[in-house]
């Protein structure tokens, strides 16, 4: 993702003279590319997210679209003060990138864990929050937020993430992808987490369980009309994230249908507790130990929303 990120984003700078980028002493190996073809329009602001923050306030408020990069926590939590007040108070261009969302520095521990940072952005006024499940995403949401005026964070993987879809998808902000078609279960996945999503797919859809998959690429704001379709037409949600249960996606889908007088249908939110991390180690080993792997995925989904929706079924049949 970070590759396809800072590829569009070159492309970008290329045709807009406003775009600049500003880092907090990190992303060597990924950002080089854009400062050594636009020196000019590139800062190092140092291990001060802060003035990182407010730098590229006081540049959009020129009339710049100003990127800052770094750690997912760090040009979030760190500065958020600077956020809210710089940034959101302003209405300002500014593109907040975080790279390793969720446990992608898992092996750093839990300073370097990004398990709060998509609740804390979406509650901050006239943010648009967007975690990409792909590279292709990845790409598509860059370009789509320059075109967005205002604040909005943009979430990453660290590296390595496969493709999930082909070279052409729809992409628009505030519109999910519909990456499976399915009528018994929605699966709604986020970020990182969205090929584990789809492998449990194609594996329920081997016992006979057809999911529907959405990539829900936009979290604010949230696409209500793919949520709540999913309440009407399958026969449960469970929403799946890279990041804790509270505040996140989950969040956001349970406000949806808690909001709506009409549809009724069993919800579970898959995530990280709401706990402080004391596990350390790669994202791989962390994601199975909090039940974020395929197989972990298939377990809670089995145990919790599988005999619900297989009852449902079995009523219908009986009654037909």
């Amino acid at each position: 993702m970070r590759t396809a990120f800072i590829r569009a984003l070159v492309e970008l700078a290329d045709s807009d003279e406003r775009i600049n980028l500003v880092v907090g002493d990190l992303g060597y190996k990924v950002v080089e590319p854009f400062g050594e073809r636009f020196p000019q329009r590139f800062v190092n602001a140092g291990v001060a997210e802060q003035d990182m923050t407010g730098i590229a306030a006081g540049m959009a408020l020129c009339g710049k679209v100003v990127f800052t990069y770094s750690i997912a926590n760090f040009p979030t939590l760190r500065c958020l003060e600077q956020v809210r007040n710089d940034v959101c108070y302003h209405h300002a261009d500014v593109k907040i990138v975080s790279v390793g969302g969720g446990l992608g520095y898992g092996a750093l521990g839990m300073t370097h864990h990004a398990t709060e940072d998509i609740a804390v952005m979406r509650a901050l006024p006239s943010m648009t929050v967007v975690a990409p499940g792909d590279p292709i995403e990845a790409e598509l949401a860059t370009r789509a937020i320059v075109e967005e005026s205002g604040p909005a964070y943009l979430r990453l993987g660290k590296s390595g993430e496969p493709r999930v879809h082909g070279s052409r998808v729809s992409f628009r902000l505030g519109q999910a992808i519909r990456v499976c078609e399915g009528a018994d279960i929605t699966l709604i996945a986020t970020g990182v987490m969205l090929w584990n999503t789809v492998q449990a797919a194609e594996r329920l859809a081997r016992g006979g369980i057809q999911a529907r998959v959405l990539s829900m690429h936009t979290i604010k704001p949230l696409d209500e009309a793919a949520v709540l379709a999913a309440a009407r037409e399958t026969a449960g949600i469970a929403t799946i994230e890279e990041h804790g249960v509270i505040g996140g996606l989950g969040s956001a889908v349970a406000e949806v249908l808690a909001e709506s007088s009409e549809l009724r249908v069993p919800f579970k939110r898959l995530g990280i507790p709401s706990a402080v991390g004391t596990l350390i180690g790669s994202q791989e080993y962390l994601r199975n130990a909090y039940s974020l792997s395929v197989d972990g995925l298939l377990n809670s989904l089995h145990s919790v929303l599988i005999p619900r929706i297989a009852h449902r079924v079995y009523v219908s049949a009986a009654g037909a």
